[in-house]
Formats: structure tokens, C-alpha cells, sequence
């Protein structure tokens, strides 16, 4: 059986399918050529990650198709409901990159507070002309221990997110509509653990409480933070989103950045993606990544070799 990775897969992945016979191509078809090429070729599994899209036309076009898998999370590119409808597994891979999606949340934050995503812009233009001024202009950075971390959505990413910030000496508190209560698990290098009991708080409480933000939240319909939720923020609030593009209102986004009501913001997702907007792409209060969370060699070999053992167990 033949599987396509269109979006890529890991070589570990891969290798553990071909072990099994599968055949694995991984070229890039253009999503206007994906249908005839999955029908040309017989593709009996597509692999997909963000990039391409697996819609009703798709499926209904497709007829060896049997399963589709999704390398990470969200599966918003995917009309799931209907290709299980349609009899196709639908498969993901919720726990691989849960690491890697809040290490980079971290990286955003430690940036933002100390300023690193501006002074790397500026040191190569500035650094040998304006080193006491750029010193000055960065000199004023604050510490992540002993503040509140706000999680907003507490799936395994956004637990993930909590382990480090506790981990860092950071209060955590989390707003979930479908979790009320959680525990979370620190486990060390040599074999000891810690266990944290939290309790969920809602939307309202963690905004005015919270000294920074994170969302870990799937697509939504409607903006998760927008200009109501800004206004009731602390001054100086830092916020991230390795989420999806859209669950944050970007024009109210900089108006709150303007005002200096958000100190700096963080993001990975945006909502023009992948075409972000300028004014996000040029505003020095914002440190910015091309949607990587989850591009870790680590994170990468866990989900093709998690894709791989589900499709080896549903299709063989």
C-alpha cells in the first residue's frame, strides 16, 4: 500500500513503514493536483501537517483513499466528521509535540522579557555605533519567577506549559471549559516527582490576574482574546499564541501594544497565515516564529513513529 506524506514525515517514520511494506512518498503535490495525483497513484493513506488541506471534495474524489493522519494536534484542515462518515480512519498524533510547543512558548516569553527578540534586530545594525544606547534601551527586563502564568485551554500542550512555568517558580492558574481540575507531574532527571493540584478559573478571572498569557486552544469561530479581554488585562502583560491563527484579534493586538497595555507579545500562529500581516511582521514589541512548535528533531520522530504504529495497526 502506498502512503503519501505530503506535508513530510520523519526518517525514523518512514523507516518503520517501509519495515512494515508500506511505501512511502514523500514528494509535495500542490493542492490543486492532489486529487489526481492520489488517484493516478492509488494512494491508499495521506499524511498531512497544516499545509494541505483534507476537505469533502477531497474525500469524495478519492475512493482508495483509506486513511488520513495528521502530524500533530489540530486537525481544522481536516473535515474529519465526514471521512469518518465516509469510512476513513482519521488519525493524529495529540501527545508528540506537546514538549516542543511549550518550550517554544518559553523561548518567547525569556525573549520578551529580556528584550532579545528586538536587541538580535538591532545589534547587527547598531551594535558597533550605539552600544551604550542599546544597552540603556534594554536594561529595564523583569524575571518569569514569582509572577502568574495564565494558561487559557488545558490539553496536554497547555499542561506541558504549566510544568515548565512551575518548573521556572512561576504561579500557574488555567481556564478550561472541559476541565475543571488537573494534576500535574513533574518528573526530574533522576527519578523524582512532584504533583501540583490546580483548579480551573474562568476566562475573566485569569485575564485580570494574570502577569503573562498563553493559548492553547484549537480554531475557533469567534476571538478568544480580543479588545474586551485587553482593556481587562494588567498593565504590562506579556502574551503568546503557539495556538491557531485567529483566536487572538491582531488590529486589537496592536492597539493594546500601543498603548502599552501589553508589554510584548509572542507569536508562532497568525491570522492571515501564511501571509502574516506588516504591521505584526514590523512591530518591534512582538517576537515572531514561522508556526515551528511542534519543528523538533525530537517532536518529529515521536509523531512518524506514532503515525506509523497506527497505520501499521489499522491498515495491515
Amino acid at each position: 500500500m502506498k502512503i503519501l506524506a505530503n506535508d513530510g514525515i520523519s526518517p525514523k517514520g518512514k523507516e518503520a513503514l517501509e519495515a512494515e511494506g508500506f511505501e512511502v512518498i514523500t514528494v509535495t503535490v500542490a493542492q490543486e493536483q492532489l486529487i489526481d495525483y492520489i488517484n493516478k497513484n492509488n494512494i491508499s493513506g495521506i499524511l498531512v501537517r497544516s499545509a494541505t488541506q483534507v476537505r469533502k471534495d477531497l474525500i469524495d474524489s478519492c475512493p482508495s483513499l483509506k486513511l488520513i493522519g495528521r502530524g500533530g494536534v489540530g486537525m481544522d484542515n481536516i473535515d474529519v466528521v465526514y471521512a469518518k462518515e465516509k469510512g476513513l480512519f482519521v488519525i493524529n498524533t495529540p501527545a508528540a509535540s506537546s514538549e516542543s510547543v511549550a518550550e517554544l512558548v518559553f523561548a518567547h516569553l525569556y525573549g520578551g522579557v529580556r528584550f532579545l527578540h528586538d536587541a538580535n534586530r538591532n545589534m547587527p545594525l547598531e551594535g558597533d555605533s550605539s552600544f551604550k544606547k542599546l544597552k540603556k534601551n534594554y536594561a529595564k527586563g523583569i524575571e518569569l519567577r514569582g509572577k502568574t502564568l495564565g494558561v487559557i485551554g488545558f490539553g496536554r500542550i497547555g499542561q506541558a506549559t504549566a510544568r515548565i512555568a512551575i518548573g521556572v517558580g512561576m504561579r500557574v492558574i488555567f481556564h478550561d471549559p472541559f476541565i475543571e481540575k488537573a494534576n500535574i507531574v513533574l518528573s526530574f532527571y533522576d527519578g523524582q516527582k512532584l504533583e501540583f493540584n490546580l483548579e480551573g478559573i474562568s476566562k475573566e478571572q485569569l485575564i485580570k490576574s494574570s502577569d503573562f498569557i498563553s493559548l492553547h486552544v484549537p480554531a475557533q469561530k469567534e476571538y478568544v482574546i480580543g479588545e474586551k479581554e485587553f482593556k481587562a488585562m494588567k498593565e504590562g502583560v506579556g502574551i503568546v499564541n503557539a495556538a491557531r491563527g485567529g483566536v487572538i484579534d491582531e488590529v486589537a493586538l496592536i492597539d493594546a501594544l500601543e498603548e502599552g497595555k501589553v508589554a510584548f507579545a509572542g507569536l508562532d500562529t497568525f491570522e492571515s497565515e501564511p501571509k502574516p500581516e506588516i504591521k505584526i511582521l514590523m512591530h518591534s514589541n512582538i517576537s515572531l516564529t514561522p508556526h515551528i512548535g511542534a519543528a523538533t528533531a525530537e517532536a518529529q520522530d515521536r509523531i512518524g513513529l506514532e503515525l506509523a504504529d497506527q497505520i501499521v495497526s489499522l491498515l495491515k
